[in-house]
């Protein structure tokens, strides 16, 4: 059988190919070297510099990766997004994040702990790799930090993180904050701090048909989201509380804040300086929060409205005006779901133009203490119930029911002694000394009216 052999392949079958190359590479970068050189000697330093950054805008690779900045502040309002990122994140930490911030407040049943800054937690939603960072820089304008979380995740999942996962993020944190959430007493002039107050509608000494009346209309008021919107009204509630020092005015906001699950926050018109202090300061309120503005007869150092009305004013003063702009004009539908409390001692000292609907939509009486509101009362400090009662319990009512006594007076008889038979008889006694004070009082008022008539007469 007759075979062809086939030379092998080596470098020395290529030797024209090998030396054209090489040839042809020498020729290229001398003629590369020879353009830069004429470049440098005949196009500008500063045309040159352009057109190199230029050159690198078009040919550098682009990241894939999109960062959105969250910061605490929206303008002047609180950033929800903020607030809720705050809260969500406290549940992603993991073994991985190195510095951590530890906290627990007195009603916190465990530890809190949320991250410093500069760490970073990962979290991952329908597939898709977002890393989260806390940055916290110190603000040069006014000494103090200024903070705001980078989420970041490939650029193409935009959409679906701005319309999906931050939407998640919000409901996550608002169903965390309704689980664990301690009520904040916030104050104009010093701060936040839980509000630990225990009264309840329960325990609250006020008519029972009064008591009634007010847990009816709050129910009412936040189920009515539908109803505000419809009517064009801004979703809100005014309620003024008046009557006598010690009639448990401040209790019964206690208890309207509980029951809501409400923040309260106490407006210190005192500390308030100008209509556009004012304004921050509403602006600085949360949604579902009661408002409080106590002793509004004495505390609102503010003009009648026939001054404001001639006089031009600026931003540095605080106006009658500019309170009711706040209670029922535009600056008042900032916010939802918000409920603004007055009280007063004195109802009579108050202008006309703060008791009408739509300011103060509810008027409540805080009367003395009454006979089913001594019960209540007995039941809470000595557990006295009316189905049992004591015997000393209806010669109360009765001096009660001709006697004006606060409920606060009475139940500071009732903490005298653990021991009932003590506790009321010493109640007992004070009734009785108050009315005869009372009815003594009522004589030497009735003998010097009629010492004057029997003068004027003469």
């Amino acid at each position: 059988m007759n075979t062809t052999m086939i030379p092998a392949l080596s470098l020395t079958n290529l030797p024209a190919t090998a030396s054209s190359l090489f040839s042809a590479y020498a020729s290229l970068a001398a003629f590369l070297m020879l353009a830069r050189s004429m470049a440098d000697q005949l196009i500008p330093h500063q045309l040159r510099s352009y057109l190199h950054s230029l050159l690198g805008y078009f040919y550098t690779p682009k990241s894939s990766n999109l960062t959105l900045i969250v910061d605490e502040k929206s303008s002047m309002n609180n950033n929800q997004v903020y607030e809720a990122a705050e809260v969500y994140l406290q549940t992603k930490i993991s073994p991985l994040n190195e510095r951590l911030r530890v906290s627990k407040t007195p009603r916190q049943k465990t530890i809190s702990l949320a991250i410093e800054k500069n760490e970073e937690i990962m979290d991952s939603f329908e597939n898709i790799k977002l890393k989260w960072r806390f940055v916290c820089t110190e603000s040069k304008d006014h000494g103090s930090d200024k903070s705001h979380f980078e989420l970041t995740f490939v650029k193409k999942h935009k959409a679906l993180v701005v319309e999906a996962y931050l939407p998640y993020v919000l409901d996550r944190a608002k169903a965390i904050n309704e689980e664990e959430k301690v009520l904040k007493l916030n104050s104009s002039h010093s701060g936040s701090i839980d509000l630990e107050h225990p009264s309840t509608f329960d325990t609250l000494a006020i008519d029972p048909e009064l008591k009634s009346m007010i847990i009816d209309d709050l129910d009412r008021f936040v189920s009515r989201k539908g109803f505000y919107k419809r009517v064009g009204k801004a979703w809100k509630r005014g309620y003024l509380l008046y009557g006598p020092p010690g009639t448990g005015k401040s209790s019964l906001i206690a208890a309207m804040a509980n029951y809501l699950n409400f923040d309260v926050y106490d407006l210190e018109l005192s500390t308030i300086h100008s209509d556009y202090h004012l304004k921050r300061t509403l602006l600085a309120t949360s949604n579902r929060s009661i408002l409080v503005i106590e002793d509004i007869d004495c505390s609102a150092e503010t003009e009648n409205r026939e001054t404001d009305s001639r006089v031009q004013r600026s931003n540095n003063t605080f106006s009658l005006s500019g309170l009711l702009n706040f209670i029922d004009g535009l600056w008042s539908s900032v916010g939802d779901e918000r409920i603004i409390i007055f009280t007063t001692n004195h109802k009579d000292r108050l202008d006309p133009a703060l008791l009408r609907p739509g300011r103060m939509d509810v008027h409540i009486h805080m009367s003395y203490c009454t006979a089913s509101g001594f019960r209540i009362l007995a039941s809470n400090y000595l557990g006295i119930h009316a189905s049992n009662p004591h015997r000393l319990c209806g010669e109360i009512e009765e001096l009660i029911e001709s006697t004006n006594v606060t409920p606060a007076e009475v139940a500071e008889e009732l903490m005298k002694s653990d021991d009932a038979d003590v506790a009321l008889q010493g109640l007992v006694n004070f009734l009785k000394r108050k009315k005869a004070e009372v009815e003594s009082k009522k004589t030497q008022d009735e003998g010097t009216d009629k010492t004057e008539s029997q003068e004027e007469a003469k």
